[in-house]
C-alpha cells in the first residue's frame, strides 16, 4: 500500500529543480554583499544619491522574490506580493528623487521590518529540512530592529539612510547566502539518497 501524498511534499524531481538552483542565491549573496559594502563606503551627498541606491536595493530585491517565487511551491503568493511592492518602492524612489529625507527612510524602514517578518516565517518554516535555520531568524531579527529603528528616526541625515540601505543590502546577502547553502547542501544530500 502507498501513502498518499500531501500538498507540502515534493517530488524527486521538485525536489531536484528546486535545489539546482542554488548557485542563483550564491551569486546575488555575493552581489549584495557587495553593493551593501560598497554603499557603506559611498560620501553620498544628496537625495539623488539616496533615492538611487533605495531604488537599486528594492528593485533587486524584488526581482529576487520573483525569482524565487517561480522556484518555490509554498507560500508563492508571498513572494510575488513582496517581490511587487518592492518593485514599486523602488520605481516610487526614482520617481519622486527630491520627497523629503522622512518618506525615504519610511519606505525603507518598512520594506526592512516587512522582509524582516517574512525572514522570520521562512526560517520557521525550514528549520525542519535545514540545520542552520536559525541563521534566517538571527538575520529576520536583525532586519525587524533596524526597521523598527529607521521608523523611529526617520527624520536622520543622509549617511544614516545610506547605513540603513547598507545594512538591508548586507541582510540581504548573506540570508540569500544561507539559502544557498541550504539548497546546495539539500542537493547533495538528495543526490547522495537517490543514487
Amino acid at each position: 500500500m502507498t501513502v498518499p501524498r500531501t500538498d507540502d511534499e515534493l517530488t524527486i524531481d521538485e525536489a531536484e529543480g528546486l535545489t539546482r538552483g542554488w548557485w542563483i542565491f550564491l551569486v546575488t549573496g555575493i552581489v549584495w554583499l557587495l553593493f551593501g559594502f560598497l554603499v557603506l563606503t559611498w560620501e553620498a551627498a544628496s537625495v539623488w544619491t539616496v533615492a538611487i541606491l533605495a531604488s537599486i536595493v528594492f528593485i533587486v530585491g524584488g526581482l529576487m522574490e520573483l525569482a524565487t517565487a517561480a522556484m518555490v511551491q509554498s507560500w508563492r503568493w508571498l513572494h510575488v506580493v513582496f517581490g511587487v511592492v518592492s518593485i514599486g518602492a523602488g520605481i516610487m524612489a526614482l520617481a519622486w528623487p527630491d520627497q523629503t529625507f522622512v518618506v525615504l527612510a519610511s519606505i525603507l524602514a518598512w520594506y526592512l521590518l516587512i522582509t524582516g517578518v517574512f525572514e522570520i516565517i521562512a526560517a520557521f518554516m525550514s528549520r525542519s529540512i535545514d540545520d542552520m535555520w536559525w541563521l534566517r531568524l538571527v538575520i529576520g531579527l536583525a532586519q525587524v530592529l533596524i526597521g523598527f529603528w529607521a521608523v523611529g528616526y526617520a527624520g536622520r541625515a543622509v549617511a544614516l539612510l545610506v547605513v540603513w540601505v547598507a545594512a538591508g543590502a548586507i541582510a540581504r546577502g548573506l540570508s540569500s547566502l544561507f539559502v544557498a547553502f541550504g539548497l546546495h547542501n539539500a542537493g547533495k544530500e538528495l543526490e547522495r539518497r537517490t543514487s
